[in-house]
């Protein structure tokens, strides 16, 4: 049967037009539908805007090798198109001896997930690249880096536009009936509420998505995982940064802990941490800072009392709850869902950024392969 396009893309942030470029650049005429007034306004807007190695997914897991091919793909891309970034390396420290042993678990991690370049660091040598830092041992990531994530979004979107793609703001997604012929009848919402057929459907809807997939007829309620609000605050720094490279201490259970990272404009940032919450708030309690000058000064001493000053949060779409183990993206096709032609990505959160290319190319592979 005809349809009105080959495929529908429902959410504007990094990862869903990462997905539309993916799309149009295989020939597919692509759609995406957002429901704010502008792209990138959701999970994309609201994070630290590092370039991740990839060293710390379980190797094999999406996460793993997404994160690798897709940092490696998005230094190319943002080369190419002159956009904001610096690969300015990253120390992973341990503060305490008794750390050391799970530093070097991530390090043989790394390695076995192809991660380039890592080091094994003493104290002194990590204090001899970073004066002030305070560790027992370290791991140098000399792939990871920053970027400006709203000029990357851009980007795409410009590229979604070039290979005739098409991006409708202020057009909620409303619903989707998969048709006997194949594809699906798409309802949108808002003040030019319509219905439109395309062959692929693709819901890349961040903290939405589970929302999306249940509005789809004969969707599998089983087959769609709770979701769980994951809050994380930043607070900037007065004064001058005192690193210039990214400084992460070892994870903590559920998320890879509160860090620090230079920006773009040399600001000095700290964050997330991580708190879950039952609704999207996005409010930041100064309160919150005690814990942080905490964290901080187990890797940097010196942070003066003070200097910290609350900057802005963000909510991560988690597919696990306090104490639970960590589990990895979704990216479900019909051996999931049982609907061809649709993919439904789930739970795509950090390193999302860094592998959004990678997951538009695994999502545009499932539904070139049929799957």
């Amino acid at each position: 049967m005809t349809h009105d396009t080959d495929a529908i893309v429902i959410g504007a942030g990094a990862v869903g037009l990462a997905c539309a470029f993916a799309l149009v650049q295989r020939g597919f005429e692509t759609i995406v539908l957002e429901k704010e007034k502008a792209i990138g306004q959701g999970v994309s807007s609201r994070n630290s805007e590092v370039i991740h190695g990839g060293l710390y997914y379980p190797t094999g897991s999406l996460k793993a090798r997404l994160c690798v091919e897709g940092r490696r793909q998005l230094y190319a891309f943002l080369e190419r198109r002159n956009i904001g970034h610096a690969k300015c390396g990253k120390l992973v420290v341990a503060t305490e001896p008794h750390e050391i042993e799970r530093l070097d678990a991530i390090l043989d991690r790394a390695r076995a997930n192809g991660v380039e370049g890592m080091q094994r660091l003493s104290g002194a040598e990590a204090r001899s690249l970073e004066p002030g830092l305070r560790a027992e041992a370290a791991l140098l990531s000399p792939e990871s880096g920053v970027m400006d994530a709203h000029g990357y979004m851009d980007a795409l979107a410009g590229e979604i536009s070039a290979h005739g793609g098409a991006i409708a703001v202020n057009t909620p997604f409303a619903g989707a009936r998969p048709l006997k012929g194949g594809g699906f009848a798409i309802r949108t919402g808002g003040d030019h509420a319509t219905e439109v057929t395309a062959r692929h459907l693709v819901i890349a809807a961040g903290l939405g998505a589970q929302a999306v997939a249940g509005t789809i007829g004969t969707y599998p309620a089983e087959a769609i995982p709770p979701l769980h609000l994951g809050k994380g605050v930043y607070f900037t720094m007065t004064g001058r940064a005192p690193f210039s490279r990214l400084v992460y201490p070892l994870p903590i259970p559920g998320a890879l802990g509160t860090h620090y990272r230079r920006d773009l404009g040399g600001q000095a940032r700290f964050g997330p941490d991580l708190e879950f919450v039952d609704a999207e708030d996005y409010s930041v309690d100064p309160a919150r800072g005690e814990a942080f000058y905490a964290t901080i000064r187990r890797f940097w001493p010196d942070l003066p009392a003070g200097a910290l000053v609350p900057d802005y949060a963000g909510i991560r779409p988690k597919l696990h709850g306090p104490g639970e183990p960590h589990p990895d993206w979704r990216i479900d096709g019909a051996d999931r869902h049982g609907l061809k032609g649709l993919v439904t990505l789930f739970g795509i959160e950090s390193p999302g950024l860094t592998g959004s290319l990678a997951i538009g190319e695994h999502v545009a592979g499932m539904l070139a392969d049929g799957r």
